[in-house]
């Protein structure tokens, strides 16, 4: 059995997405120099976003705030998604194993949003199983 995540740094996907980000900052490094405040900075700051929001996400106390972080980082993976395609038609590098990590990154991510959103669920019906049964407690010494 998985010991839970301590700290954002314990989660495989939140692992996965910072060597993604390592991965675009060694590819956009080789951008054509009139890239630099153009595609390059875009595609760094989505990819920067992804793990920032799994972080952030991590230590949000209420259900719907981290599923809403797990949410906007699924956003800028899309935008990641876009981008390598983009360098790719233009020419400016082999994208494909940044992609397939990508796509790991995105199984991951939305795993982990749906396991939080379950653990509500689950949390919900024992919440509602025990308030019936209090109901009915009560209602049986009147």
């Amino acid at each position: 059995m998985q010991m839970p995540a301590r700290t954002f740094r314990d989660l495989t996907v939140w692992r996965k997405a910072h060597g993604f980000v390592l991965g675009v900052y060694k590819f956009t490094a080789a951008f054509p120099k009139a890239e630099t405040y153009a595609l390059s900075i875009q595609m760094r700051r989505a990819a920067v976003s992804i793990p920032a929001n799994v972080a952030e996400g991590f230590r949000k106390r209420g259900r719907a705030d981290k599923v809403r972080f797990m949410n906007t980082a699924e956003g800028s993976l899309e935008e990641c998604r876009y981008y390598l395609i983009l360098a790719q038609d233009l020419g400016y590098g082999e994208t494909g194993p940044l992609m397939e990590l990508l796509e790991e990154v995105s199984r991951l991510l939305n795993a982990y949003a749906k396991a939080i959103q379950e653990s509500g669920a689950r949390s919900q019906k024992s919440g509602d199983r025990s308030q019936n049964t209090e109901y009915l407690k009560r209602r049986t010494e009147d």
